[in-house]
């Protein structure tokens, strides 16, 4: 880790400084500081004393002492002499650490405040000046990355958001924050709320204050003046870990019902809970997120840092949880010596998290560097900010969903991960949104996968959305191509995508399709029987996907068709599944491509299109399956001999101006 003060990465201190004369009433945020006798009394005459007029970024005790125009070096010699010793009679002892020959005449000299007075009366002096921090004129690496893929850079490289999240608020579980940085200062309101672990290995436990910079340097990424995403949002520090960044999950959980609690007793609007922590695999605290989402609020959790399965840690293994992940400045996995970012299907997308500048609490002006999938979550929970802040009624759903839509796709090099991993870890980084996103009225999808199922021929895996979300396809894939096909259940409140391992087969994936948009509703409907077709029979409901299962070794799809019987046509022995979903201007047509090569074959809905179902359709052997990213369908190891093709049912949701047309 190292320091520096403040960094590359921001505005140069202009600082205008003011003269005043010694006489000058003193104002705050104009000369501050006047020199003064410290009997109170003020010289009679002496040198201009300049200070910046920002206040953040004076630099007390460093003083730049010029001298008159004409002056030569001698003089400056003579004047450290002369300063030197009156400050000596005084029992101060100056450190000049620069001296100054060219354009200007003079040394930077750190000494007390107390001296000053001293100073200005000495002979060819013609004024002090304070010295102060400049900042290069552009935005740090990661908030440029947030905002270039949308346009958001303002042509001098100033980072300015859409808004800046000040309707959100965000509870922060964490150590200490050093709320007197100038980053975070009136931004952070530290909670009552303390319950951490005794350090392990010291005799005396620390005082919060005296902890590392771990949980300021994370506040200040999600709202800091100069570091921060949303820099208008408001922070509540919710202290679960010690100084040593331990907790306990009995800690984490006390934390949550005291979030839970404070927001009954005073309901907010936009509220994101930030757990840039990680822990082993716990139903209880996994629980606990969930209910936090249940009751509204956006939950964003770090992936980890263990170059592992994030499925294995909780709360990032939690559905319900927004799980980030960590990539540095070319886009690529963080890694951190022998660890790195956790990776797999719980990873909803990756965000900056190596070499990101932010406050220290080494002191109130300190900056540091730091990395890892802590500060990668808090750059998402700056991102939700903002989003919540354009539209307070958007659900936790709705915010992971535009997230995924802005993030940037296939900038990631996945090749490092091993096989499984590779096909399930999504290839996102997160973007900011931008200013003229619609609020809620696009039709937004995301594929979820399940884990791999056992090898047994009865072995089945399971997929399911999210609250909030629709399921409007369904599919499975078969890494060694045997499979017998997949099925939804229905509950009460929820579809289920069901997928079958065949009987020799070693695993296979589930992968539901997940949307939302206003009025979204669907619904599946079963085949009468094996070999018969299902069918959409409420004209107002759209085919969007087509499911089919079949008690045969190796299953091909139904291929849906969209005319006048909105249908999934099964073959002999196939039992299938339609499912039918409706929404004020939804549209959906059928995209199909016929294999012509070994590689496979894909198809996109264009633009302005959502990808609802993905099928694999062959005439020959099995294929591996369709696989769903973005809005791709694509087809593996199908081969020309197959007649393989990949289906795509697309589907929009046109602005109410706009008629739809028949869907085809």
């Amino acid at each position: 880790m190292r320091r520096t003060s403040p960094w590359v990465g921001w505005a140069l201190c202009l600082c205008a400084s003011l003269a005043v004369s010694a006489q000058d009433y003193i104002e705050e945020d104009e000369l501050v500081l006047d020199p003064v006798r410290d009997d109170g009394t003020r010289p009679e005459s002496g040198a201009e004393f300049l200070r910046c007029n920002k206040a953040a970024w004076r630099m007390p005790g460093q003083y730049l002492v010029m001298l008159r125009q004409g002056a030569h070096e001698s003089h400056v010699q003579r004047t450290i002499t002369r300063l030197r010793a009156r400050a000596a009679r005084r029992g101060h002892l100056p450190e000049v650490l620069q001296t100054y020959s060219g354009a200007l005449r003079g040394f930077l000299v750190k000494m007390s405040s107390d001296v000053l007075h001293l100073a200005v009366k000495l002979p060819h002096v013609q004024y002090i000046e304070e010295d102060s921090s400049i900042f290069a004129q552009s935005a740090p690496w990661n908030l440029q990355r947030l905002l270039q893929p949308h346009g958001g850079t303002s042509e001098n490289g100033t980072y300015k958001p859409p808004n800046d999240g000040g309707m959100a608020e965000v509870y922060l579980m964490d150590g200490h924050v050093q709320s007197s940085h100038r980053e975070v200062q009136g931004r952070v309101l530290i909670t009552d709320f303390n319950n951490v672990p005794e350090e392990d290995g010291v005799r005396v436990h620390r005082q919060a204050s005296q902890c590392d910079s771990h949980g300021t340097h994370i506040a200040g990424v999600v709202s800091g003046l100069d570091s921060g995403v949303a820099r208008g949002a408001g922070v509540k520090l919710v202290r679960v870990l010690n100084c040593q960044g331990k907790g306990t999950v009995s800690g984490a959980l006390a934390g949550l019902e005291y979030i839970r609690a404070s927001l009954q007793a005073r309901p907010a609007g936009a509220v994101v809970v930030l757990l840039p922590f990680i822990g082993g695999l716990s139903r209880s605290l996994n629980a606990a997120c969930r209910d936090m989402v249940a009751n509204g609020a956006v939950v964003i959790a770090a992936a980890g840092n263990y170059r592992d399965d994030a499925c294995l840690y909780s709360p990032a293994s939690e559905p319900e949880v927004i799980t980030v992940g960590a990539v540095n400045a070319a886009d690529q996995l963080m890694s951190q010596g022998a660890g790195g970012t956790n990776v797999g299907r719980c990873v909803d997308f990756f965000a900056p998290g190596d070499d990101i500048v932010s406050a220290s609490s080494d002191c109130s002006t300190c900056f540091t560097t730091r990395g890892g999938t802590s500060q990668a979550a808090a750059h998402a929970a700056g991102v939700a900010a903002v989003i919540l802040s354009s539209n307070q009624n958007v659900s936790p759903v709705q915010v992971l969903q535009t997230m995924l839509r802005y993030s940037i796709s296939n900038t990631i090099n996945l090749l490092s991960l091993s096989d499984t991993h590779r096909l399930v870890t999504p290839n996102l980084v997160a973007a900011m949104p931008p200013a003229d996103s619609p609020a809620n009225g696009e039709l937004l999808c995301r594929s979820v996968w399940s884990e791999r199922s056992g090898v047994a021929g009865t072995d089945v895996a399971i997929s399911r959305c999210r609250r909030g979300e629709e399921m409007m396809g369904c599919s499975s894939y078969a890494p060694d191509g045997v499979g017998v096909g997949e099925t939804i259940a229905t509950h009460s409140e929820w579809m289920e995508c069901v997928a079958y391992n065949g009987a020799r087969g070693r695993g296979v994936y589930a992968v539901a399709r997940c949307c939302v948009t206003g009025g979204l509703r669907c619904q599946a409907r079963a085949s009468p029987e094996p070999g018969r077709d299902a069918e959409c029979v409420d004209r107002q409901h759209h085919l969007t996907g087509c499911t089919s299962w079949s008690p045969a070794e190796v299953s091909s799809n139904s291929r849906p068709h969209l005319g006048d019987r909105k249908r999934c046509a099964a073959k002999d022995g196939v039992t299938s599944h339609a499912v039918c979903c409706q929404a004020p201007s939804l549209e959906c047509r059928l995209l199909e491509n016929i294999s012509a090569d070994e590689d496979g074959v894909e198809v996109s809905c264009p633009s302005g299109w959502t990808l609802s179902d993905c099928s694999a359709v062959s005439r020959g052997s099995a294929v591996l399956g369709p696989v769903a990213k973005g809005n791709s369908c694509s087809v593996r190891g199908a081969t020309a001999a197959d007649g393989a093709a990949s289906v795509a049912v697309c589907c929009r949701v046109l602005p109410p101006e706009q008629p739809a047309t028949a869907p085809r």
